[in-house]
């Protein structure tokens, strides 16, 4: 699972990579304009971006300019009509990872973007065990002592979360950032309610419980 951006005005383009995406159990924000993708960007973490060149109200390449400048190294991946050498190298010298062509192959451009977001270190291992309990990302399969434990996908997407990094404290903010999309409207209860109905369906009886409550603060995953 991963939280992807992606900046693209034509809406049926837009359709069918949001589609896709989701489909690969990844998160998926849409926006159509130079300025809603700018605020996204100022706002949100992404594993990854989906850029088009051209947006009615700017070009591609200056928000990458922008982001870059900023400080931000998330992957972006450039989508363009333009086919000439010239114009790719632009691309990727205003600070593109990687660049794909119009009319491209949904296919490829996931596939360009798994490349993109293995470059992590965050993003290398897949599989997650503790206890008994491991998490398969790219199977997206959750086991308990040998069972498949069967989880929503938002219940599946904090769960990663929190087992990516175990013994680091999330905040509720910071949960709501990475698991739920933007436009959810997702508050604290909402993460309190996905937390316990994880709780139950991966916790012992009898057992200290996997996810830890730390006051105040929000939750961490206690390692087995």
């Amino acid at each position: 699972m991963a939280k992807i951006l992606v900046v693209e005005d034509d809406d049926h383009q837009a359709d069918v990579i949001e589609k896709w995406l989701t489909h690969e159990h990844h998160k998926v924000d849409v926006v159509t304009t130079f300025a809603d993708g700018k605020a996204m960007l100022g706002s949100y973490t992404y594993d990854a971006v989906v850029l088009d060149w051209g947006l009615p109200d700017g070009c591609g390449i200056d928000l990458i300019a922008e982001f870059r400048a900023g400080g931000g190294t998330t992957p972006i991946l450039m989508l363009t009509g333009r086919t000439d050498t010239s114009d790719k190298e632009q691309g990727l010298d205003g600070g593109a990872d990687d660049y794909l062509t119009k009319p491209f192959q949904i296919r490829e451009l996931s596939a360009r973007l798994r490349a993109l977001m293995r470059r992590p270190a965050q993003m290398v291992s897949e599989v997650f065990r503790s206890g008994d309990l491991e998490l398969d990302v790219l199977k997206h399969e959750l086991w308990k002592n040998g069972e498949q434990v069967k989880l929503f996908p938002q219940e599946f997407s904090l769960l990663e979360v929190l087992m990516r990094k175990p013994g680091v404290v999330h905040t509720t903010e910071s949960l709501i950032n990475n698991v739920w999309k933007s436009e959810a409207g997702a508050s604290g209860e909402t993460v309190r309610t996905s937390v316990l109905r994880l709780r139950r369906k991966i916790d012992s009886a009898g057992e200290p419980s996997h996810i830890e409550n730390v006051h105040g603060v929000g939750y961490k995953f206690r390692q087995g």
